[in-house]
């Protein structure tokens, strides 16, 4: 049976992604394209819009530094998101168990996971994982050690706490890769089945997937190389490739306008109108602790009290903007208080620069842009 919600969010996507026209993203356009001149990144997707509707959907540049590859497309071009998989899969999936009352946010991580429970892990809630006061450190190089799926999670478990659970943030990949097998453990599914069922097929999100298979990777931009020639639809990440490709911290691969469907859905339930989460789960998920400085559950944000005043959406990003980026070069973020979100997509890994240094770089690109976008609809003085 077709599910009209996902051909009412075609619709929506390819109508106003045609009428788009009438905006005038020109700012934004030049410093995507200078990024690219830059070397930063080879290609780009940006893609804008409302709850309703996208007023702004283009490509820029090309798969690689050579001009004969494809430039990248809105719709049809996958990209490795790299930590948004974070948000894409692991939150989104908890907050679904969240709104079913099968994860309590607060309880012990160890209620779920028995195996993570030495020391003061018994302390640890799945809330401090999702704003990353858990103590547990920002990586550990699990594919060093571990050769299986099975050996690699048993490696996870081993690793110490280094800070005193809830005292304060930092941000760590190993937080997603616990909350993704806390929602393996409680379904008895795969994260990859359970994400598809509950949160990329009920959003229309239908290029979005853990593993690409042959065919996608032909549609892929790439993030890497192999014996120096370009490698897309493979995960750019060592400890998502030994856990299978798939992990709550890295793994998922989709398109500008699958994300445009996500943040939609996310600006949707913020205001009471949509049907997948519901207003009071997203409130919750959008909520600060006294000690998770920028940190929300899964989420970041730019202007949180105490906080610091730079930031990753810009300096006209409102208190209400939540957004995440990631390590390839992906940026999503969303406003729920102006009705608006953006998603900027890049494969900054596969640039010749050192990897440091071209993240830097594309920061700025990122900040630019999103005052870009705002400023053609009026919200922002560049």
């Amino acid at each position: 049976m077709i599910d009209c919600r996902m051909v009412l969010a075609g619709a929506l996507i390819a109508a106003a992604t045609t009428s788009a026209s009438a905006q005038h993203f020109t700012a934004a356009d030049a410093a995507i394209k200078n990024g690219i001149a830059a070397g930063i990144y080879p290609g780009a997707v940006l893609v804008a819009g409302r709850a309703d509707t996208i007023l702004y959907a283009r490509g820029y540049g090309h798969f690689t530094w050579s001009t004969a590859s494809p430039t990248p497309d809105p719709s049809t071009t996958r990209w490795d998101l790299a930590s948004l998989t974070k948000i894409l899969a692991t939150t989104s999936a908890i907050a679904v168990l969240v709104q079913q009352h099968r994860v309590d946010l607060d309880a012990p991580v160890a209620h779920y996971l028995p195996e993570f429970s030495s020391g003061r892990k018994s302390e640890v809630t799945v809330r401090m994982l999702l704003n990353h006061t858990s103590g547990m450190p920002p990586y550990a190089k699990l594919w060093e050690s571990a050769h299986t799926v099975a050996q690699a999670r048993a490696t996870l478990f081993l690793i110490p706490l280094r800070r005193a659970p809830g005292s304060s943030a930092e941000y760590s990949d190993l937080n997603a890769m616990l909350a993704g097998l806390i929602v393996e453990r409680i379904t008895d599914q795969p994260l990859e089945q359970f994400s598809e069922s509950t949160v990329f097929r009920p959003l229309g999100m239908l290029s979005t997937r853990y593993r690409p298979t042959a065919s996608d990777k032909t549609s892929a931009a790439p993030t890497g190389r192999f014996h120096g020639r370009p490698v897309g639809g493979v995960v750019n990440d060592r400890n998502a490739a030994v856990l299978g490709g798939v992990s709550g911290h890295a793994g998922v691969f989709s398109t500008g306008v699958d994300l445009a469907r996500f943040a939609q859905a996310w600006l949707r339930a913020a205001s009471g109108h949509g049907d997948w989460l519901k207003r009071n789960t997203v409130a919750e998920f959008l909520t600060h602790s006294a000690t998770s400085g920028t940190r929300v559950l899964g989420w970041d944000t730019p202007l949180p009290a105490g906080g610091p005043t730079e930031s990753l959406y810009g300096r006209c990003a409102t208190t209400s903007t939540y957004g995440h980026t990631g390590w390839t070069g992906t940026e999503i973020w969303i406003d729920p208080g102006q009705d608006l979100f953006a998603v900027l997509l890049t494969n900054r890994s596969f640039a010749p620069t050192h990897p440091a240094q071209s993240f830097a770089e594309l920061k700025e690109v990122r900040a630019k842009v999103a005052d870009d976008v705002r400023a053609t609809l009026g919200l922002c003085s560049t």
